[in-house]
């Protein structure tokens, strides 16, 4: 393949897309990113920076015209100008149609069912009028996870609803409620595919969530799993891209509830916070795996090379502006920690900022670690 001359277009400016262009580097494959934002991470990475917005049909339609093939780092972008581009020929991975059906977490649902694919049982409501009503009429009981269908991302847009006085935080729009799963463990497993039929899947990892973001605070790789259950959440992950069709990279969140059962929660895409740790700790990231299954290019190895755990870098909730990292020199001195701070300009409240990988000879220390740079390194701001 001619690297020098092929164009990869990639929706979306932010960390994931920067990720993703530095591994592109690496075969002096040409990126170009569109994003409305001339500060986002991905400007000062990659070959080409278009600015203009990844929603907008016409600036969606034009990017596309300059390039041999488009991804994204985003699901929310303008599908209609992608059917339009592949209308016309384009490569477009993954499809509109499959963004189409994952950016709707209902019509997801009812994929999962339809393919016989396990995932909790769920009930779809067009506001929270609806959901009040069925519950007043006893056919929805607490308690219940609330999702919007559209729009939520990165823990906005869901509401764990325990008690009755959680229901005057009902969420506003078309949902999908799904009864509150025991969990015993959360997982994920982040597969890849392409053109040629090949799958291969990333060890599964366990992951540990902050309660007031609802977003990802460590990540355990290996996870603590049986033999069965390991071979089992690597299985419907296969089976999950397989039944999309998907050519591209494809992360599978998953339950583990307290009856060993697993149950697929859901599906992203593209590029996924769960998998950073395998830029360090496996012997292909899944940044380059995106790319080799993007291409059409034999899938690499994605066995550990050692335990790891991620932590992400939160913006501290109290504080809004410039970023100002307090901690950062003194946590660079503990071994086996590796930086990736994003460049946003700007910390908000849990804004996702960096994150740093753990590596280790033994899990445990790994994430002594982790606890140790969680709690030592704060994004704050002087504003």
């Amino acid at each position: 393949m001619d690297f020098n001359n092929f164009k990869l277009g990639i929706l979306g400016g932010g960390q994931l897309g920067k990720m993703l262009c530095q591994a592109a580097s690496k075969w002096n494959l040409n990126t170009s990113v569109l994003d409305p934002s001339y500060e986002c991470p991905s400007a000062f990475v990659a070959t080409n920076f278009y600015h203009g917005d990844f929603n907008n049909y016409d600036d969606v339609y034009k990017f596309g015209n300059n390039v041999d093939l488009l991804t994204i780092e985003i699901e929310h972008v303008n599908t209609d100008a992608l059917f339009k581009l592949t209308e016309l020929g384009l490569d477009v991975r993954p499809t509109p149609q499959i963004l189409s059906l994952i950016k709707d977490k209902g019509e997801q649902k009812k994929f999962y069912k339809s393919k016989k694919l396990p995932t909790c049982d769920f009930e779809i409501y067009k506001d929270k009028n609806e959901i009040l009503k069925a519950i007043e009429l006893k056919k929805l009981g607490l308690p219940f996870v609330q999702k919007l269908c559209k729009g939520g991302y990165d823990g906005k847009g869901v509401l764990v609803v325990k008690n009755e006085s959680d229901l005057k935080e009902l969420l506003d729009g078309e949902s999908l409620v799904e009864k509150l799963v025991d969990i015993q463990k959360e997982i994920s497993v982040v597969a890849a595919q392409n053109k040629k039929g090949e799958i291969k899947c990333f060890p599964p990892v366990e992951m540990v969530f902050n309660s007031k973001a609802n977003l990802v605070e460590l990540l355990l790789c290996p996870a603590d799993l049986n033999e069965n259950l390991w071979k089992r959440a690597i299985n419907l992950a296969e089976e999950t891209i397989s039944s999309l069709g998907l050519y591209g990279i494809l992360a599978v969140e998953m339950f583990l509830d307290q009856s060993n059962e697993i149950l697929i929660n859901e599906v992203a895409p593209r590029p996924h916070n769960s998998g950073h740790h395998t830029i360090e700790a496996s012997y292909t990231s899944q940044y380059e795996q995106c790319l080799r299954a993007l291409l059409d290019l034999p899938l690499g190895n994605t066995d550990i090379k050692t335990p790891s755990v991620m932590v992400n870098i939160l913006g501290h909730p109290d504080y809004m502006g410039e970023a100002v990292y307090e901690g950062l020199e003194d946590c660079m001195s503990i071994s086996g920690a590796n930086f990736h701070i994003y460049g946003k300009k700007e910390t908000k409240p849990y804004r996702k900022m960096g994150h740093v990988t753990v590596v280790d000879k033994e899990l445990s220390s790994a994430r002594e670690k982790a606890m140790l740079i969680k709690n030592s390194l704060k994004v704050v701001s002087n504003e």
